[in-house]
């Protein structure tokens, strides 16, 4: 069987991101808001130290083995839209446009949409506003932010690039200072409150939030068609970029327990602000804070460059809204792509409007999400065993049925503990059914895409 061509025909998008665009736009991608703000809800849900740092590294292990199948699937088909077309190739188009679906409106418009919230809430500890104010500002950032992209992917990149190694730099420094600077206690491990352990479910919500934490490792699977060498250099991207992260998480949580007793971190809204300033004083929990602003723009820019090209790799089949597939002529951008994600985005700060209930809504979509992706890799395997494979998955076929047990389990956790967001989104998958139908009857009355 001949292999699949590198990207679709009538993609116009630039091929000219680098291994280190690629690696880098992973990190970006991932860190952000999460190791700062979701740290208090972890702590009410399981409150010991040494499953605080287990649900973390459980987090990477998860995220991990899911980047053994996406970077096989990646190197496979190097096309815009990732998880959209592994599902077309494998199943049916139907599969593939109903993911889609779920990806754009709920996974990366969400995403965009939950750290637009929590940069939000956190300039509103700077400057004091009102539920209004805190709205305005999640939507006028969401604005800025889709503008700077709309207008280029090469200087998109190098902001990503700038960021992320500003972020590794900063994140290490503060985890290995606390050790030696800090006014930190090793007592705080040993610590938890009174007649309370951890259960397994909820270590299982507590894998929401670190989940969210790591949203944005299959970040390159998506834009593989703008990557140079994109067979070589997505399982790449993934892996070294994933490795990155997870490094730096397990630094920084270990800082924190230092820092702060378990007790004092259920339910804040700030951990490392909070864990700076009882480490190294009021002032550098006041830098702290300026520096998540910084992290979450950074994160933010990443996930509005990645989402749109789901968008736009359905309207290249004619399985979206017609003009979606459009290209800048002069800033090579899939600007339609783009304004349509920030409308989405808007709408979903206008439901839902508080952090906590977006970061759920969109956790639920990528557990579900990331099962397709693995189903997809068994089902190609079977399907189409003489394609050609630049990448085949570690442990296969042993470490992708963990994975898909594991995210079921945690379904089932999230759909019974949060079942408002999570119905929220099955009601989005459910809605590009119709779509779907509605899409290819007119494509079928075009003569395209039958």
């Amino acid at each position: 069987m001949e292999s699949a061509p590198d990207r679709h025909p009538r993609d116009r998008l630039r091929r000219e991101l680098s291994l280190t665009d690629a690696t880098l736009l992973v990190v970006a991608s991932v860190i952000g808001s999460g190791i700062f703000l979701t740290p208090g809800a972890i702590a009410e849900r399981i409150p010991d130290p040494g499953w605080i740092l287990l649900v973390w590294l459980v987090g990477g292990l998860l995220s991990l083995a899911g980047a053994l199948a996406n970077a096989e699937l990646g190197a496979m088909f190097p096309h815009a839209g990732g998880d959209y077309v592994y599902l077309r190739e494998a199943f049916h188009p139907g599969a593939g446009f109903v993911m889609g679906w779920i990806s754009f409106l709920a996974i990366f418009t969400g995403t965009v949409a939950t750290l637009a919230a929590g940069f939000a809430d956190s300039i509103a500890a700077f400057v004091p506003l009102g539920d209004g104010g805190r709205l305005g500002v999640a939507i006028g950032i969401t604005v800025a932010a889709s503008a700077l992209n709309y207008v280029g992917v090469r200087s998109s990149a190098r902001f990503n690039n700038a960021t992320s190694a500003i972020k590794i730099a900063v994140l290490v420094a503060f985890g290995v200072l606390a050790w030696v600077a800090g006014e930190g206690s090793v007592s705080h491990f040993g610590m938890r409150p009174p007649g309370e352990g951890p259960s397994l479910t909820g270590f299982g919500l507590a894998l929401s939030p670190v989940l969210f934490s790591y949203l944005g490792w299959n970040a390159t699977v998506y834009v593989a068609s703008e990557i140079l060498e994109p067979r070589r250099n997505v399982p790449r991207s993934l892996f070294l970029g994933l490795a990155l992260c997870i490094a730096v998480y397990l630094v920084v949580n270990l800082a924190y327990l230092y820092a702060i007793p378990v007790s004092e971190m259920r339910g804040t809204e700030n951990v490392g602000e909070e864990a700076a300033r009882a480490l190294f004083g009021d002032r550098s929990g006041t830098l702290l804070a300026l520096f998540v602003l910084a992290s979450i723009l950074g994160t933010l820019n990443a996930t509005i460059l990645v989402g749109p090209r789901i968008a736009y790799a359905m309207a290249l089949d004619g399985r979206f809204f017609g003009g979606v597939d459009r290209v800048h002529e002069v800033h090579g951008t899939p600007h339609v792509a783009i304004v349509v994600q920030g409308i989405v985005a808007v709408a979903i700060l206008l439901v839902l409007r508080t952090f906590p209930s977006i970061l759920d809504f969109t956790t639920f979509a990528i557990v579900l999400a990331t099962m397709a992706d693995t189903a997809a890799l068994y089902a190609l395997r079977w399907r189409q065993p003489e394609r050609e494979r630049p990448y085949r998955a570690l442990g296969y076929p042993i470490v992708p049925a963990f994975y898909l047990v594991a995210n079921a389990a945690i379904a089932g956790v999230l759909l019974h503990g949060n079942p408002r967001e999570s119905g929220i989104c099955l009601l989005v998958m459910a809605s590009g059914v119709p779509f779907y139908l509605w899409f290819s009857r007119r494509e079928r009355g075009r003569g395209a895409h039958p």
